[in-house]
């Protein structure tokens, strides 16, 4: 399935069953109650404005005949028609915004589950694919919802316009005739302007990516500094307006479209209607139509045209919601990312350790290859280090590891077993990471730290070990509500509402024992990886925490990435990579007797230091 095109400005008839039937049938599951009822006042809403005109005909007719009897029967069913065409929009409106809020929640939670299914990170990374999951991450909800209120609108005004139509057919067949032409021009443009407003959402997709990131940019803390201190305030404030003003470009040459062509409209619904109405006129001054028929007749044909207005209305809105559903339909139905066997294994635990066997890997055919055959393996028991310079491909090796992808040629094997072969998330579960690039969540420090096994997170004596593991503890506990205390300034939960000295922003090394701390939590995992896990620290800072990873690789398998050839040494083997091959490998004292890249880049960074200390003395 094609997930990155402009998903269809045009839809196939199948297609669009399709979707309407899953759009209705979601709705439906969604909140039955609500969609029945709403059903049933939709028809009661479209025939109020028939039974009023024709109560008020009948009211007429005695009052010119002087027929007295039934008036106050007839008074009284156009009060209660009137009391009932007052309340019941309203009531209609409460029930449709209960059924909306119930798909809302459905849409989203099928949505999530979805990317569930994208085990690895291609899609993700895939910006195509990025521009439709926006789409449907901000009008997924409204396609079901919407066209389950046009599609009950519809029933209204089918229902309203059958009832004046049958009227305008007994005083005036041609009448009725003339109206219901006029309507298919309005049909035709009313459904070309709905295409093009659905393909202009995706198309400002881009536009609001950006609009959104140069605001975030200049509003957000991380950027604060930088755009203060290099004066970059105004730089990104005219990239972002620059990109509101694509945006707004684009809405102003549609909404200049469809002005010109609702005029137009306008115009020509008003002509048709303005010729019957005279004509009609001048049949009832004949005396060949009675007073109470021409009022009838009179509040028919704007019946008629409004209802017929609002049909064509809600079939281009109906395409329009279609057309939205299309995207979200588009990602809820698309395959998962990497392959999976039909009966995965689960990972065991590990024995013999990790092999990659002639690994060739590239993020797209028409990029260039990141990893060229690389052999490699991971002794159980043992610290292996994974040294380069930047896009040697040391982080896709770990990406490869967590098969967030499947490399293209070659394979990677778990105790002889193929990782395409294991269940991803048995094989995840027995992995801790620290990731160079970790996250820091808007949670509390508990939850930050129960993230790596959300099976401690009712557990503090284990998290609080953890963070005495990783060197955090004592920090954690000072906070003003301990472990409980949320690590932002973004927003507080209830309990903090009202003292906002209990959001507290960690610094940089503080976060990255947070961090550390996740990788205690999973002290039994079979395969730890640390990437760059010192980047950022002081020299102290550092040497605690390379003496805690020490006690926490102790007797495991274990993936060590850095660019600090000193925090490597002590590793059973060293691994050059370089241009995404393996270049040289083996013990820090036999690389540096070889003399190659890995004793180059270690006497570059040992003469630094030697530098530093001579500058000092």
């Amino acid at each position: 399935m094609n997930v990155g095109t402009g998903a269809g400005v045009r839809l196939a008839p199948a297609r669009a069953l399709r979707h309407a039937r899953d759009a209705l049938g979601l709705t439906w599951r969604a909140a039955p109650v609500g969609t029945a009822a709403d059903l049933g006042l939709a028809v009661l809403v479209g025939l109020i404005p028939v039974l009023a005109a024709w109560l008020t005909k009948l009211v007429l007719d005695r009052l010119v005949t002087g027929t007295g009897t039934g008036l106050v029967v007839l008074g009284m069913g156009l009060a209660g028609t009137a009391a009932a065409g007052a309340v019941l929009p309203h009531v209609r409106k409460y029930v449709e915004a209960e059924r909306s809020r119930a798909v809302a929640r459905m849409v989203r939670r099928r949505l999530y589950a979805a990317l569930q299914r994208f085990v690895g990170l291609a899609r993700l990374e895939n910006p195509a694919f990025q521009d439709q999951l926006q789409v449907a991450q901000q009008t997924g909800h409204l396609g079901p919802a919407q066209l389950t209120g046009n599609v009950l609108a519809t029933v209204q005004s089918v229902i309203g316009m059958t009832g004046f139509i049958g009227v305008l057919l007994v005083l005036n067949p041609w009448m009725a005739v003339l109206v219901l032409l006029a309507a298919l021009p309005t049909l035709w443009i009313q459904l070309r302007l709905n295409r093009g407003r659905a393909a202009m959402l995706l198309r400002l997709e881009h536009f609001q990516r950006r609009d959104l990131f140069f605001s975030q940019l200049l509003i957000g803390i991380p950027a604060a500094k930088e755009i203060r201190l290099f004066g970059l305030g105004r730089f990104f404030g005219d990239r972002m307006l620059g990109e509101l003003s694509g945006m707004h470009d684009t809405e102003h040459r549609l909404d200049r479209r469809e002005m010109r062509a609702q005029v137009l409209l306008g115009l020509f619904g008003a002509a048709a209607a303005g010729t019957g109405i005279v004509y009609t006129i001048g049949v009832a001054s004949d005396g060949r139509l009675k007073i109470g028929d021409l009022a009838l007749f009179l509040a028919a044909v704007p019946g008629v045209q409004s209802a017929l207005a609002s049909l064509v209305g809600q079939i281009g809105a109906i395409h329009q919601a279609l057309l939205l559903f299309d995207h979200y339909d588009a990602v809820v139905r698309a395959e998962p990312d990497l392959t999976l066997p039909a009966a995965p294994r689960p990972a065991p635990p590990l024995c013999a350790g990790i092999e990659l066997r002639d690994v060739w890997f590239r993020y797209a055919e028409d990029h260039p290859w990141v990893l060229q055959g690389v052999n490699l393996h991971l002794p159980y028991g043992s610290t292996t280090a994974l040294v380069g310079l930047n896009g040697a491909g040391k982080s896709t090796v770990v990406k490869l590891l967590c098969r967030f992808y499947d490399p293209e040629r070659g394979s990677i094997h778990w105790d002889g077993v193929d990782l395409r072969d294991l269940d991803p998330v048995s094989l995840r579960s027995r992995l801790g990471a620290v990731f160079q690039d970790f996250m820091a969540y808007d949670l509390t420090a508990a939850e930050n730290i129960a993230v790596g096994d959300l099976a401690a997170i009712e557990d503090r004596s284990r998290l609080r070990a953890a963070a005495d593991d990783a060197g955090i503890g004592d920090r954690l506990d000072a906070l003003p509500r301990g472990y409980d205390t949320l690590l932002t300034r973004i927003f507080f939960d209830h309990g903090d509402r009202e003292d906002p000295q209990t959001g507290v922003v960690l610094s940089g090394g503080q976060w990255q024992r947070v961090a550390l701390a996740r990788s205690f939590l999973r002290a039994g995992c079979d395969l730890l990886i640390l990437d760059e896990p010192s980047a950022g620290l002081d020299a102290e800072a550092e040497h605690d925490l390379h003496r805690r990873l020490r006690r926490l690789r102790q007797g495991r398998t274990s993936l060590l990435i850095s660019h600090r050839l000193n925090a490597v040494r002590e590793a059973d083997v060293i691994v050059v990579l370089d241009g995404g091959r393996v270049v040289e490998q083996g013990g820090h004292d036999e690389l540096m007797t070889v003399g190659g890249d890995y004793a180059r880049l270690f006497d570059l960074q040992a003469s630094g230091y030697r530098e530093e200390n001579a500058g000092v003395s």
